[in-house]
């Protein structure tokens, strides 16, 4: 089997302080288990010393790239900045702040190597950890995400969380997103999910960011989800009405085969009750 090349996209903005120890906890982890790997840190935007921060760590490391983007920001522009830069097998989006373990990127890794298409890590499930995680944003999470159960009939019970790996070709295959903003996280999930990918979740650690704030605002996801929900979801009933569609057509043409091997058959028999025939008329006449 051949070795994937791991592409982590980290979408950087205003996180001069974050980024060093983040980076670095990520290429020992990957180093340590020798992935070959290449790091894409997209700024978007950035007003304080971020993009010099990423000048150093490009040079120390020339797997490291860099993206600087243009306004107009977002989280969801920025990763999919990154996507289009991505030169690896599969993709892993880690977030800037080490909120993310880089052994959790090493477990997603193995897992790909396994065969699986998608890799979902899962907060909220048996053998994860959550650290300074605020009350009121996991209220709404769990509430959230039970709500995306219940309207897709899946498993997975963290989708909001951008924390996921997927193969390259997967990503291609659900390109392109729509999603400017953190909503960009359930519109790749269920993309993915909605191809039927094939998909393991696993549990595991995540911690409250170290220095800074979040960018993230509720008020204004609320309805950038539900949009993007829709839109999932209709796409949905669009992709299922198209298999069946091509499960009908496959139908079709099996059973025109079958007609025409029948009557190939019926051919064949008349054929042989000729040459009976025939026979038999030879043989009268000789004698």
């Amino acid at each position: 089997m051949n070795e994937l090349t791991l592409s982590v996209v980290i979408p950087a903005y205003n996180e001069e302080q974050n980024l060093p120890p983040t980076v670095h906890d990520l290429q020992v982890a990957l180093q340590k288990e020798q992935i070959p790997y290449e790091i894409i840190l997209v700024n978007d935007n950035s007003r304080d010393k971020t993009a010099e921060v990423i000048g150093f760590l490009m040079a120390q490391d020339h797997r490291i790239r860099t993206v600087n983007r243009l306004p107009p920001g977002g989280f969801g522009r920025a990763i999919r900045t990154g996507l289009e830069h991505v030169q690896g097998d599969c993709v892993v989006i880690c977030m800037a702040d080490s909120s993310d373990d880089p052994q959790d990127v090493v477990r997603y890794y193995r897992k790909l190597e396994e065969g699986y298409d998608c890799v979902f890590g899962s907060r909220f499930m048996d053998g994860a950890y959550v650290e300074n995680y605020p009350r009121f944003k996991l209220i709404m999470n769990r509430i959230v995400n039970r709500c995306i159960q219940l309207m897709f009939l899946c498993p997975y019970n963290d989708l909001t969380n951008a924390f996921k790996a997927y193969r390259t070709e997967v990503i291609r295959s659900c390109s392109p997103f729509h999603a400017c903003h953190f909503n960009l996280t359930i519109e790749m999930s269920l993309g993915a999910l909605i191809r039927r990918y094939n998909i393991t979740q696993i549990p595991i650690r995540w911690y409250g960011r170290k220095w800074g704030s979040s960018n993230l605002s509720l008020a204004k996801m609320g309805r950038r989800y539900l949009a993007t929900l829709v839109r999932a979801f209709a796409e949905r009933v669009l992709i299922s009405d198209d298999l069946v569609a091509e499960r009908l057509a496959h139908r079709t043409q099996r059973e025109d085969r079958l007609k025409e091997l029948e009557a190939r058959i019926a051919r064949l028999e008349d054929a042989q009750v000729l040459d009976s025939l025939q026979s038999l008329t030879s043989h009268r006449e000789a004698a």
